[in-house]
Order: structure tokens, then C-alpha cells, then sequence
């Protein structure tokens, strides 16, 4: 561009492209050009050729050059030239790079695409070939058959008028043969029409509706069984007997409560013959209701079946009850539970025994699990050990452990003796009717008295042998190793009096030890098989929850194929978490597996809402009235497994008195989760997660919800905890304490105050801030506080006994000579759960 005195100047516009040449036009002698950068928009002058010399003419030649443009400034645009020029040339020689590879790819998929093609296309003209010769055959295979056939009946027919045919062929003339040959070239033609038409019946691909009803070669026929039944039923109508059948008598299940059209199904019956009945009985009903079984019934009855009735505990009834033979029954390991009071060693003796590090692993090294082991002794002979928790609150863990156990070992703590929970595990081995053996551990301590032990125990009627009874006592220690031979001596003596036997050789039946949901296995269960053999890919049934074996794992944590009796196993393969004391039992079939399992569910679900609701409407009332004096503390647990959950539920429910309670809003076994997170929120409640962790996107709405998470790993941190939270929601008490007495001898009426007492403080103090009651012959008739308190003209803080005062009321004036007022103060003093 120029100006209007025909210099050049420079454009302060950026352009579409960074150092890219828009134009050049000639200006006197010298060619510029226009070159647009991100800036700016600048007109240099284009060199001759070559880098720029001093002899250029715009270098050299001050007049040529622009006004006011150095040669620094020139040297510099001119190179800005240099580059712009090279990044187009490097543009267009990469864009056209770029669309030669187009053009490549686009020329190899058109390749490819014609490829397929082609093998599509002979693909089908390979197939069309084959149909083709496969029809060929088959029509000259017909023709054959067809003139082997004519060939057949052609020697009958000329057998008949013999002479005729003798004399035809004495005078020469043939002309069965002439016909025959005519009918011969008439059949040679029939294939190749036939040919045709089903070439083009294959080329069009579909039955039309005119192939169908003109019945060409190509359309759909009946059958031979269709064209034989209506043969049949023609003949049964020319004999006049219609198309009657004779009448299936069928028997008919009927549970509790039917729908109208599953009872029809049942019957083979048409579904509007069933409403219809129902309708001439005065029943309203359509297809989908249900009627009750004496209705089905006479149902049955009036369309000539026969009726069965069933209950729906009738699906429980594919569960083997196997009596099994003297002979099947072979030698199992006994099982022996170790039980007794909390901290009395029962784990650490079996760490001895096991040589293991069990109570390592355990919170606070209390046990709060079931274990379940397997010891192999030096003899060789193998025991099952179930090792059961002694804190109070595993009362239902310690009873399952007594009801699966063949022998109860009662460890009592040689320095301890006789505790509470050493008599309730007294209590049930004998409810469970097991033998029992007395280990009386940490007899290495000096201050041992195992003496004591076994007096103590004769006050729960346990007479050992040391006292002449029946009872086997040892004296051991787990920390040195004393007495564990002798020990294991006594129990190998009594499994060999039990004789213990099973039978491998049947479907499992076992008990479940121990149940949790494990993040990366889903549902697990600790199974002791009682009878039979459990093997990977059995389909089982336990509690409310079915499943298939996927995986066995073995105390070691090795994977094993089976598990015989006596053996405790995790099972893998549950579709949900079983509750700790449910039988295992397999059947046959998946079906009757969830079958089996949704019976169950749906009962225990009509039996907890029936346990819950109100039978009538006083119930009602009284409960709701109940229920609203009570303050109530809403808590969410969740465990890591089913016995460490229902532990704690049982603990918190004894939790409480008249005035407030714990109400356990849910209890699971996992993780915690968003869900539990939002159920926490919309009750307010806290979650208690025992040995469980919340997953991150469960902590995030925890914060942001304000719902509050409190981990545990000890069972008396978590009943105390509850326990001083529950304390919090009962209401303080009052506790009132007299200080004085003041008996009134004038009343007095001052403007702008009221009636003031002019009284003498006959016992005690009489203080300002105290509560007042007055009592007229000695009945309250009023209660409340003090307005001003006045010894002569002072307002004062309390009077002592003695002197005399001026009181005023807060809001009362009824005052009488005579009168007595009562001075005491009140004291809130918060109450704590016993």
C-alpha cells in the first residue's frame, strides 16, 4: 500500500497466518511485498536475488528505501521474509503430504471394500452353484424313480389282453413302445421346467402368498401327520362319533392360595371356563386374582380333577433326610470348642497347640471372631478346634460354638478361677449335652491356685476327677508349653469314647461358623461340614441365601477340591451374606436352591413384620404413646463379619432403661457405602463401623452430609461409647435443697413495687437468687421466685436466721400476716446408664 505522496507504509493489522505473504506490487524500480504477521501488517521490499549487499538498491541507495528505515531494520524484515517464504514452502509441502496420504488410504479402503465383495459375490455364486447341482440330482433322481416305476406297470398292463397284444406284434406295429418313448421325452422336459420354476422360486427368496395357495413345487405343504388327523377326523365325523376325546384326569396342586389362571394352567383348562364357574359360584374374579384353596377346590371337583394339597414349607422337602447305613459310616475328627472368660488364655492355648500367632492378630488381643482350625497331633491324629470369643457380648457366638462341638475344653485361669463367663460357658455344654475337659491354664504364674479353681466349680456342679467325679481336668500353660501333651492325651481319650463316625459318601450338611462380606471374594462363609463331602461346583442352600461352590479354602488358606466331615472350610460362591448358625444343605438343582431360599426369605420377612406390628388398635395406641415418652439414640452397624454384628446388636439392645434406648436402624456386614451414608443422614445417626472402613466416595458424602463415622476395633470401646451417648439423651435430674425458713409478720404496700412481707427469718438463710414457696397453713399456694430481698433499705444477697427482711414476689401479691415462705434452691445432676 502508499500514501498519497507515494511513499510506502506499513499496515498495523495482524493476518489470517503468522509471516504469510498476502501480496507484492511494484513501486518505482523496486518490488515490495506485503507480508502479514501476528502483530502487524508490514510492506519490505523483495531483494533481486540473494542476500541483500551494500550495491542493493534499497541498501545503497538512501532515496529508494522508505522513510525513516534503517538498515538494521531492513536486514530484519527482509529475513522475516526469508522465514515467512520458508514455513509457507514447508506448509504446502506437508499439506500436500497430507493429501497424498489421504488419497493412499482412501485408495486402500476402496481396495479393500471391492475385495470383500468379490468374496461375496463368488461366495454366493459358489453356494447358488451347489443348490443348483444338488437340485439337478434331485430331479433326475425323481425321473429315474419315475421310470422305473412305468417300467414296473408297463409288463401288467400288457398281460391282460394277451391276443390282442400277439398278434400287434406279429404284424409288426409297436405302438406301446412309441407312447411310452413320447411320455419319456414329455418327463425328460418336466425337470428342466421344474428346474426353472424352483430357480426362481430360490431367486425370489420369500413364500409369497400366490406360491402358497397355487402349492407349486416350491410352496409350504402339509404334512403327512397333518393330512393323517384330518383323514381321522373326517371318518370319526361320517361315523357320527364328532370330535370327543376322552376326558384326562389330572392331579392338581394347590397351595394355600392360588391365581385363577395358574389354577387353570394346572388343570389344562381354558382360563375363561375357570372365571366362568367362578362367576355361576357368585365370585367376581378375573384371571389374575387370587381365590383360596377350598374355592379351588370345588373348582377342581366340578371340571372332574383330582386335588392335591401342598404348603409352601412342602419346597423344603428335596433337602435329604438320609438315614445312613452301620456300614457307609466311617471315623471323623472330633471337634472340640474352646471356651471360657475373657482373658483367660483360650487363644493363646491354641496358638501352643497350632503353633501359631493368633492373638497377634486380633484387636487389643481379645478374640472377637469364631476361629476355626485344624490340628494334626504328633500321633497323628487330627482335631478340629473352634476357638469362641469370652467378652459378655458374644453370648449367641458361644452358644452356636457348643451346639456344633463334640467336646467343650473350659479354660479357667489358674490366678482368675470362676468368672461369669466361664459359668455361662458351664451352661451350655450342658444345655448342648457335650462332654467337657478343665484346662486350667497359667499355672506357670506364682500366684496360681488351681486348687481354688476346681472348689469353685464344684458350686456349678462340675466334679473333676482330682475330687472323684467324671469331669477331666489338666493343669497347663500355654506361655511354657506345661500340660499341652497331657491335654491332648485327655481329648483323643474321649473322642475315642464318643466314636465318632460319619459318612463321606452323601450330599454335605454343615453348620456356618462365621459369615462377612469380603471386598475382592463378595459373600464368604466358614462352613464345619457335619456329614457327607462339600465339593467345588456342589449347588447349596443356607439360611435365606443359596449359591454354587466356586472356590474352597481350607484354616491354611490353600484352595482344596472337597472338604469332608469335621472339616471347617470358607466357601466361596454365595449370592448373600448367611447368618452365623445357618445349616448348609445341597440339592440337586439351581432352581430348587433359590426355591428353597426365597421360601425362607419370605417367611423370616412375615415374621419379623409380624413380631412388630400391633394386633389391635389398643396395642396400637399404647405402643405409640410408649414409644413417644421414650428418647431413642438411632446407631447404623456395620461389621466385618455376621457374628461380630449380631454381637453388638445384641450388646446395644440391652442398652437403655424406661426413659431411652438404642434403636439399631441397620446392620450389615462390609464396607460402608454412600447408601449407608444417606440412611445415616436422613435419621440422623451415627455409623459404627467395626474392623470396616468406609470406601472414599462414602467418606466424601459423610462430609458433606455432616453424618458422623466412628471406627472400632475393641468391643468395650464401642458398648461404652454407645453406652455415654445413650447417657445424654436422659434428662437431668432435679435435686432440691431447703435452706431456710421466713415467717411473714406485716405486709406492707410501697407505690411502684406492690405488696412487699415484712418478715423474720426463723431457720436457715433466705438468699435473693433462691426459689420461694409460701405456704398458707400449711399449703402451698404459691411458687416461684424472689422480686427484691431489702434489710432495712439496702437490697442484699441473703439474710441469716434471726433477722428480719423485706421480701416481694415475682409476679404474685396474695400475701397474709401469718403466712410462712420456704427458701430452697434446685441442682441438676446428669444421670448416667447403669
Amino acid at each position: 500500500m502508499s500514501d498519497s505522496d507515494g511513499k510506502n507504509t506499513l499496515g498495523l493489522r495482524g493476518g489470517p497466518r503468522s509471516g504469510q505473504v498476502k501480496q507484492s506490487f511494484s513501486h518505482g524500480r523496486t518490488k515490495n511485498v506485503v507480508v502479514e504477521t501476528k502483530r502487524k501488517r508490514v510492506i519490505v521490499p523483495k531483494p533481486d536475488a540473494g542476500k541483500p549487499t551494500a550495491g542493493s538498491p534499497h541498501l545503497g541507495d538512501p532515496s529508494k528505501r522508505p522513510a525513516g528505515i534503517s538498515d538494521a531494520e531492513m536486514e530484519r524484515r527482509l529475513k522475516a521474509l526469508q522465514m515467512a517464504k520458508a514455513r509457507e514452502a514447508e506448509d504446502e509441502t506437508r499439506r500436500a503430504e497430507e493429501e497424498k496420504q489421504r488419497e493412499e488410504d482412501r485408495q486402500r479402503r476402496r481396495e479393500e471394500i471391492e475385495a470383500k465383495e468379490r468374496e461375496e459375490q463368488e461366495r454366493e455364486e459358489r453356494l447358488r452353484a451347489k443348490a443348483e447341482e444338488e437340485e439337478r440330482e434331485r430331479l433326475a433322481k425323481l425321473a429315474s424313480e419315475k421310470r422305473a416305476e412305468q417300467k414296473a406297470t408297463e409288463p401288467k398292463a400288457a398281460a391282460g389282453p394277451g391276443p390282442v397284444e400277439d398278434s400287434d406284434t406279429r404284424g409288426g406295429a409297436k405302438p406301446a413302445p412309441r407312447k411310452v418313448d413320447r411320455e419319456r421325452d414329455v418327463r425328460d422336459d418336466r425337470p428342466a421346467k421344474a428346474k426353472t420354476r424352483e430357480d426362481d422360486s430360490r431367486r425370489a427368496g420369500k413364500l409369497t402368498v400366490n406360491q402358497a395357495l397355487t402349492g407349486g413345487e416350491g410352496g409350504r405343504q402339509r404334512s403327512l401327520a397333518a393330512m393323517k388327523r384330518k383323514q381321522e377326523r373326517m371318518r370319526l365325523k361320517a361315523m357320527g362319533g364328532g370330535d370327543s376325546r376322552e376326558k384326562v384326569v389330572r392331579d392338581v396342586q394347590v397351595p394355600e392360595t392360588i391365581v385363577v389362571q395358574e389354577l387353570a394352567n394346572r388343570m389344562a383348562e381354558r382360563v375363561s371356563d375357570v372365571v366362568k364357574s367362578l362367576m355361576k359360584m357368585g365370585m367376581m374374579v378375573t384371571q389374575n386374582q387370587p381365590i383360596d384353596a377350598d374355592t379351588a377346590e370345588l373348582i377342581i371337583e366340578e371340571f372332574g380333577h383330582k386335588i392335591v394339597r401342598v404348603s409352601d414349607a412342602d419346597v423344603e422337602q428335596v433337602i435329604d433326610q438320609v438315614d445312613d447305613k452301620a456300614e457307609d459310616l466311617q471315623p471323623r475328627p472330633p471337634v472340640i470348642t474352646i471356651m471360657g472368660h475373657v482373658d483367660h488364655g483360650k487363644t493363646s492355648l491354641l496358638d501352643a497347640i497350632r503353633n501359631a500367632k493368633v492373638v497377634a492378630g486380633e484387636a487389643g488381643g481379645i478374640t472377637q471372631h469364631i476361629g476355626a482350625y485344624q490340628v494334626t497331633t504328633d500321633t497323628g491324629a487330627v482335631l478340629t478346634f473352634l476357638d469362641t470369643p469370652g467378652h459378655a457380648a458374644f453370648t449367641s457366638m458361644r452358644a452356636r460354638g457348643a451346639q456344633v462341638t463334640d467336646i467343650v475344653v473350659l479354660v479357667v485361669a489358674a490366678d482368675d478361677a470362676v468368672m461369669p463367663q466361664t459359668i455361662e460357658a458351664i451352661n451350655h455344654a450342658k444345655a448342648a449335652k457335650v462332654p467337657m475337659i478343665v484346662a486350667i491354664n497359667k499355672c506357670d504364674k506364682p500366684e496360681a491356685n488351681p486348687q481354688k479353681v476346681r472348689t469353685d466349680l464344684l458350686q456349678h456342679e462340675v466334679v473333676v476327677e482330682a475330687m472323684s467325679g467324671d469331669v477331666q481336668d489338666v493343669e497347663v500353660s500355654a506361655k511354657t508349653g506345661k500340660g499341652l501333651d497331657d491335654l491332648l492325651e485327655a481329648i483323643a481319650l474321649q473322642a475315642e469314647l464318643l466314636e465318632l463316625k460319619a459318612n463321606p459318601d452323601r450330599a454335605a450338611q454343615g453348620a456356618v461358623i462365621e459369615a462377612q462380606l469380603d471386598v475382592g471374594r463378595g459373600p464368604v462363609a466358614t462352613v464345619l461340614i457335619h456329614n457327607g463331602t462339600l465339593r467345588q461346583g456342589d449347588i447349596f442352600v443356607v439360611g435365606e441365601q443359596w449359591g454354587k461352590v466356586r472356590a474352597l479354602i481350607n484354616d491354611k488358606g490353600e484352595r482344596v477340591a472337597e472338604a469332608g466331615p469335621s472339616v471347617p472350610v470358607e466357601v466361596l460362591g454365595l449370592n448373600g451374606t448367611p447368618e452365623a448358625g445357618d445349616v448348609l444343605n445341597v440339592v440337586e438343582t439351581e432352581a430348587q436352591a433359590r426355591e428353597i431360599a426365597e421360601y425362607r426369605e419370605k417367611a423370616a420377612k412375615e415374621k419379623r413384620a409380624a413380631a412388630g406390628a400391633a394386633t389391635t388398635l389398643e396395642q396400637l395406641m399404647a405402643k405409640a404413646k410408649e414409644d413417644k415418652n421414650i428418647a431413642e439414640l438411632p446407631v447404623l452397624v456395620k461389621a466385618d463379619v455376621q457374628g461380630s454384628a449380631e454381637a453388638i446388636v445384641q450388646a446395644m439392645e440391652k442398652i437403655g432403661n424406661e426413659e431411652v434406648r438404642v434403636r439399631i436402624l441397620h446392620a450389615g456386614v462390609g464396607a460402608i457405602t454412600e447408601t449407608d451414608v444417606g440412611l445415616a443422614e436422613a435419621s440422623g445417626a451415627p455409623i459404627i463401623g467395626f474392623n470396616v472402613r468406609a470406601n472414599a466416595p462414602a467418606r466424601q458424602a459423610a462430609n458433606q452430609k455432616g453424618v458422623e463415622i466412628r471406627y472400632y476395633s475393641v468391643i468395650y470401646d464401642l458398648v461404652d461409647d454407645i453406652k455415654a451417648a445413650a447417657s445424654g439423651l436422659l434428662s437431668a435430674e432435679i435435686r432440691e435443697t431447703f435452706i431456710g425458713y421466713a415467717q411473714i409478720k406485716e405486709v406492707f404496700k410501697v407505690s411502684g413495687v406492690g405488696k412487699v412481707a415484712g418478715c423474720l427469718v426463723t431457720e436457715g438463710v433466705a438468699r435473693r437468687s433462691a426459689g420461694v414457696r409460701l405456704l398458707r397453713d400449711s399449703v402451698v399456694v404459691h411458687e416461684g421466685t424472689l422480686k427484691t430481698l431489702k434489710r432495712f433499705k439496702d437490697e442484699v444477697a441473703e439474710v441469716q436466721s434471726g433477722q428480719e427482711c423485706g421480701m416481694a414476689f415475682e409476679n404474685y401479691d396474695d400475701i397474709r400476716p401469718g403466712d410462712v415462705i420456704e427458701i430452697f434452691t434446685r441442682e441438676e445432676i446428669e444421670r448416667k446408664l447403669a
